[in-house]
């Protein structure tokens, strides 16, 4: 095939390979030359008619179109339009549960963790070089094989300081911190202060009901006498946590996974391959009684009506709604439309407006019903699939993901998106056999085997969810091989800057 019609009503096809002039297409003629993701019109489109794919309207025409033309950002723009029908590429019948586990660690609160991590963490952008410095310092004099350990992760941000301390800003971030200290991932935790930030140490414990102990412990620069004295202490207070915090994997239901799902760096084929491959696998971690969280407010816009239509309860509807339209507006405040956020790689894959980014977004969710919405870094408590509010910048969505309690990432990506998000484990999944032979060292499956015609979704879904079982038992990621998950960690915290 070198085209794919995804639905019976649809005007465009998405290239399967590059496209030349004379060629033909579901009894077309190609008109001009189309790259590979790209659309092709499948009829004549008048000015201001609806563009559909996967069965939506994804925008209208800019100008006529001739049948057999390539149909992207320089005749097809955007128009607001909300999908009011299931996606054809998602199976409605649910599966059944089957008892999946995997090895993890159990903690004291009844939570489970997919590793056992030692956290370094900054209250502020002023301690951030001293974290980083005792995080790095530690890996290179401590040898952690058999002590029950699987790493330790320095993490710091750019925050802290200079905004209203009972402002929002201040309050996602502390919840965000919050979030990872508490985290199942992480076994011990030592958090670095430089003294005279707004979120200093004994104000942020307050804030967010943290309270010092073997396992939780604190240092400030200011009161340590420096930069390396800091560094020395904090060594040694890592090294005084070891015995305490060691930890043996024992077999738990899947029920305690809980994955946040991210696609970024997408392209035309995410909607047709690796989102709803992922979205099949959600589904399966749903009937076993886990959680999965979508995330990405911006990039369901137009999409959001897919998910309100399985929301059984009227106030999580809500809530829904008045994200989008918040969303809405801020993007106005800036002079925008949610339209802006499709980034170059994403145009350049074949994705011209965020109504069809939306469709390919909301496919990872599957077709379980949803069951909450929660505020960014919020405490995901909810079993099934659930919705947190993030912006549509991956490593900012994925943290908030980590904070509310995902204990592992699936990451689908065809562009060729470099991710991590330490503590917790990603598991990166590629749109086409192409990409994943490109860039396979930074991929852990394909699931261009769909678009190959070697897999169908249900069975790539089923590959996808073992190897989360996998990843969650100590299977290494590619990312974590590769050392990512500290430069990717970015809290979103609005708020005015003083």
């Amino acid at each position: 095939m070198r085209a794919l019609r995804l639905h019976a009503a649809d005007s465009v096809a998405v290239a399967l390979t590059a496209l030349a002039p004379g060629d033909t297409v579901d009894g077309v003629s190609v008109r001009d030359a189309v790259p590979r993701g790209h659309k092709v019109a499948l009829r004549g489109l008048a000015a201001g008619e609806p563009v559909v794919k996967l069965g939506h309207a994804i925008g209208v025409a800019a100008a006529h179109i001739e049948a057999g033309a390539h149909v992207h950002t320089h005749n097809l723009r955007f128009a607001p339009v909300t999908a009011t029908q299931a996606l054809p590429n998602i199976a409605r019948a649910l599966p059944e549960r089957t008892g999946a586990t995997f090895q993890g660690y159990r903690r004291a609160d009844g939570r489970v963790g997919t590793r056992n991590m030692l956290l370094v963490l900054s209250t502020v952008n002023c301690s951030a070089t001293v974290t980083r410095r005792i995080a790095d310092r530690f890996r290179a004099c401590v040898d952690l094989a058999g002590a029950g350990i699987d790493g330790v992760v320095g993490l710091t941000h750019r925050e802290g300081c200079s905004v209203r301390a009972d402002g929002p800003g201040m309050e996602m971030l502390r919840r965000t911190l919050a979030g990872y200290a508490r985290h199942p991932n992480v076994g011990g935790v030592l958090v670095v202060g430089l003294g005279c930030e707004d979120n200093n140490v004994d104000a942020f414990f307050a804030s967010a009901g943290l309270h010092r102990s073997d396992r939780l412990v604190a240092r400030v620069i200011q009161q340590e006498g420096g930069s390396e004295a800091t560094v020395a202490s904090g060594i040694t207070a890592l090294e005084e946590m070891l015995p305490r915090v060691a930890a043996r994997r024992e077999t738990v239901c899947a029920r305690h996974l809980i994955v946040g799902l991210q696609c970024g760096g997408s392209d035309a084929f995410s909607a047709i391959s690796a989102n709803p491959a992922v979205g099949a696998a959600a589904d399966l971690l749903v009937a076993e009684g886990g959680t999965a969280i979508l995330s990405e407010t911006p990039e369901i816009y137009g999409a959001e009506q897919l998910l309100l239509a399985r929301t059984p309860d009227a106030a999580v509807a809500a809530r829904l709604r008045g994200l989008i339209d918040w969303w809405t507006g801020h993007a106005s405040s800036d002079g925008g439309t949610l339209d802006n956020n499709p980034s170059a790689g994403n145009k350049e894959g074949g994705i011209t407006t965020i109504l069809e980014k939306s469709l390919g977004a909301v496919a990872k969710a599957g077709s379980s019903p949803l069951r909450a919405v929660y505020e960014y870094a919020e405490a995901v408590t909810a079993p099934g699939l659930v919705f947190m509010d993030s912006p549509g910048y991956d490593p900012m969505s994925a943290t908030g993901q980590v904070a509310g309690g995902a204990n592992l990432i699936c990451f689908t990506t065809g562009r060729g998106s470099c991710f991590g998000c330490a503590p917790a484990p990603s598991v990166k999944v590629s749109t086409t056999t192409e990409l994943f032979r490109r860039m396979g060292g930074d991929m852990d499956l394909n699931a261009g085997t769909i678009i190959d015609g070697e897999e169908t979704i249900a069975a790539a879904g089923a590959r996808i969810f073992q190897r989360w079982l996998d990843t969650a038992s100590g299977q290494p990621t590619a990312s974590e091989a590769l050392g990512y998950g500290e430069e990717e960690f970015a809290p979103w915290t609005p708020g005015l800057v003083y």
